[in-house]
């Protein structure tokens, strides 16, 4: 059966992917490609920059956001950090932000993007699956795409019951004997659309897939089942203080977090170190009133849960943390996340001026 998917899966694949690709502001659909129309290489990159941990759905306006703001990748280049930061807002894993600008300026120091897989490993922020993808979608080069779909469609098509993460290099194995050496990119486009609306990772639609009567899972009674995946550790819980405070005019006070590290180079309320027993940190000396209730966010590797204090200030305070943004220029939606939730909390607890 193996020998017969490798020999018919990616033909079926393109086949069912000509008449079914979804539609994304990046992409160059197959007819078009067809006709010659070739991809944005930077349109590639920054999707599948902003596609990593992410749904198509929260980056599609983004996206469009970006590319009217930079149209090209030199223009990226020349962004302010915080403007692009601020336009990041929303779509998470802030390092990525910060790994864009840097790309974007190698790119433009030398000239374009590179086309191969190789020469996409040496910029930065680009690991294996970007560097294959870019190499596949934007230079048609025979490149093994290998996300999270992906994995699932193998584990499937081939009926893998090694659990993940250990199964990850038999399944990249088994997605490259896919991989054709004609239509690349619309073979890893196709396979990813594929995991994406019809093999799901629950009640995936077996009887519309154009793999159904090559997957060993279905024949076998388990699609549904695979992946399988080793059971993850609990993710600890860690605490902070918040604290927003108003200045008599409107203004707040925020500051530009460090470059490293969680929401590197972001705007946030000043705060207190994040653990099992956070030290006060307030920026100023005033009233400070508590608020009911609590911010909950997730992060990769945690759960944080921050208390709240709130406070109203004269014109003339000084803080010994961050700066005073001015009413008519604070914006919520440039915050990240988590900190637009502090922000929705703490505006319903402020008095009114």
């Amino acid at each position: 059966m193996r020998d017969e998917i490798e020999s018919h899966g990616s033909a079926l694949l393109l086949e069912w992917y000509d008449r079914h690709a979804r539609e994304m502001p990046w992409r160059v659909g197959p007819t078009e490609r067809k006709a010659g129309a070739l991809p944005d290489p930077y349109a590639v990159w920054l999707s599948e920059v902003m596609l990593q941990q992410t749904t198509v759905a929260a980056v599609r306006e983004k996206f469009l956001a970006f590319t009217r703001r930079w149209s090209d990748v030199a223009a990226l280049a020349a962004a302010d950090d915080a403007d692009v930061m601020a336009q990041w807002a929303g779509l998470g894993y802030y390092a990525r932000a910060r790994n864009l600008l840097k790309c974007a300026r190698v790119v433009a120091e030398t000239g374009g993007f590179p086309d191969t897989e190789a020469g996409l490993l040496t910029l930065p922020g680009i690991g294996p699956y970007t560097a294959a993808a870019i190499a596949a979608i934007a230079f048609d080069r025979p490149a093994t795409v290998v996300d999270g779909n992906v994995e699932r469609v193998m584990a499937r098509v081939f009926d893998i019951r090694t659990p993940l993460p250990a199964a990850k290099p038999e399944l990249t194995e088994l997605a490259g004997r896919l991989t054709p050496q004609t239509r690349p990119g619309d073979h890893a486009q196709a396979v990813m659309d594929l995991g994406a609306t019809i093999c799901t990772p629950t009640s995936p639609a077996c009887g519309i897939c154009p793999l159904m009567h090559l997957c060993t899972a279905r024949a076998a009674g388990i699609a549904a089942e695979l992946p399988r995946k080793t059971p993850k550790a609990p993710k600890p819980i860690r605490l902070g203080v918040a604290y927003v405070v108003r200045r008599e005019d409107g203004a707040m006070l925020l500051e530009t977090r460090p470059p490293r590290g969680l929401l590197g180079g972001m705007l946030s309320w000043p705060g207190s170190d994040w653990g099992d027993s956070p030290t006060p940190a307030p920026p100023l000396n005033a009233n400070w009133t508590p608020v009911d209730g609590e911010v909950r966010h997730t992060f990769t590797h945690f759960h944080l849960r921050l208390a709240l204090q709130v406070t109203t200030v004269p014109h003339d305070a000084i803080a010994t943390r961050g700066d005073f943004v001015d009413k008519a220029d604070f914006r919520p939606a440039s915050l990240p996340t988590v900190m637009r939730k502090v922000w929705n909390l703490a505006s319903s607890a402020l008095p009114p001026l």
